[in-house]
């Protein structure tokens, strides 16, 4: 019998310590979304690509809501600079090869969360099938998500695309 509670008690010991880490990890990625999305424009944090937690939870936020058009390795459209009939271009590519690593962390987000907007995130008059996704996502799963698509750029545009989102405070 001792065995059994022991071995009871052990399991319920990890399953405890299991609730305490996710628990944990659910706050700071909150935290981080308050942090980021709770400051006005300039004041707007870095969305750091070397935190995991973030990165984790943003893989499966991309390969559902993402990864249809810009593709499951990031790799975009075919032929993205082209304009197609509609006169729309193809999803860009976020990897290092399209252009994503440009702009500052407040435009990324201000772009997923409502679409490519003519005049604020895009040339006047632009037209995109770029959705928004303000309903869709929570604070914490855009950042999560930018945080995803961050983590797979080789260092030198992290670190470029880390400067330009720096500048804009």
């Amino acid at each position: 019998m001792a065995l059994c509670r022991n071995g009871v008690a052990g399991e319920e010991r990890k399953l405890n310590k299991g609730i305490v880490i996710a628990t944990a990890a659910g706050l700071a990625v909150a935290a981080a979304a308050a942090l980021f999305l709770g400051r006005s424009g300039a004041a707007a944090a870095y969305i750091d690509p070397s935190d995991a937690a973030l990165v984790s939870r943003g893989k499966p936020v991309y390969a559902q809501h993402c990864a249809a058009c810009h593709g499951a390795s990031m790799e975009g459209q075919p032929n993205w600079r082209e304009r197609r009939p509609d006169g729309r271009l193809p999803a860009p590519p976020h990897d290092a090869s399209g252009h994503t690593w440009h702009h500052p962390d407040a435009v990324l987000v201000d772009i997923v969360k409502h679409g490519l907007v003519p005049g604020k995130t895009a040339p006047d008059a632009y037209q995109s099938d770029m959705p928004a996704f303000e309903r869709l996502l929570s604070d914490a799963d855009v950042l999560a998500v930018l945080a995803y698509i961050k983590s797979g750029w080789p260092a030198q545009e992290r670190e470029a695309q880390k400067e330009v989102t720096l500048q804009r405070h």
